[in-house]
């Protein structure tokens, strides 16, 4: 995905608006981890009694998005993985 901040301005939209991104991808009752390491935010969160994991890589003129999901949600990953990536590019455009 994406974006026209600089690498630090996208990583400070992305850790201070993750929560929002977490209520696109299942709601306020999700539990959902996160951890930097460097540029590489890793997040894990619990759906529908499934576990998902993700990792979103901030680089310089993008971010690129990874989410690995079991077997159960993979039959959704269209609407998890569009919501994710909807909720992270709205954090990258907010001013």
């Amino acid at each position: 995905m994406p974006h026209k901040l600089t690498k630090e301005g996208a990583h400070e939209k992305i850790d201070k608006g993750f929560a929002k991104v977490q209520e696109q991808i299942g709601g306020k009752g999700v539990a959902v981890e996160q951890s930097w390491d460097g540029d590489i935010m890793s997040f894990t969160a619990g759906a529908m009694g499934q576990k998902l994991s993700g990792r979103l890589t901030v680089m310089d003129d993008k971010v690129h998005i990874e989410v690995d999901l079991p077997w159960l949600l993979a039959k959704l990953s269209g609407t998890v993985k569009e919501k994710l990536a909807q909720g992270t590019k709205l954090l990258l455009e907010k001013k």
